[in-house]
């Protein structure tokens, strides 16, 4: 295997390994029963059937399926770039994407449980989500600044 290619599939790995086993440790918390509540911001138990703010739960079962493909897809492409500079990115993307799916897997639906509502109501997100935001912006900037990309 070529030097770069290993790079890239080990720390593609170890981050989404991390994130995932982060993330699922996280929400165990919560479906065990931890809550806390502010004036600004709740930690609550909220099992989201769509997808952001809920779009696309009317796809039940299949949500689950057509994520797995549109996941698997993107891992593919990472790997298929061959691109060390987008593995830590695609990394926290993939990671959280899969913890999100296997609790749709496990438990019906994305255990969420952070509530912003200081001035006005937010949606309930987790760990896996805020992951997945970053890593978007991340790679973002990596297309449209390639000189940051060397690889």
């Amino acid at each position: 295997m070529h030097k770069q290619t290993l790079r890239l599939n080990i720390i593609l790995f170890f981050t989404l390994a991390g994130i995932f086993i982060i993330d699922q440790n996280i929400k165990m918390l919560f479906v065990e029963g931890y809550r806390y509540y502010t004036d600004c911001i709740d930690l609550i138990l909220v099992y989201n059937k769509g997808v952001a703010f809920s779009m696309l739960s009317f796809l039940d079962e299949w949500l689950k399926y057509i994520q797995l493909v549109l996941v698997a897809g993107i891992l593919g492409y990472v790997i298929y770039l061959k691109k060390v500079c987008f593995a830590f990115p695609a990394g926290l993307m993939l990671g959280g994407a899969f913890s999100n799916i296997y609790d749709r897997f496990v438990h019906g639906g994305v255990v969420d449980m952070v509530y912003w509502h200081c001035g006005f109501d937010f949606a309930v997100f987790n760990f896996a989500d805020v992951m997945i935001d970053v890593a978007v912006v991340w790679i973002l900037i990596l297309n449209f600044k390639p000189k940051l990309c060397k690889s």
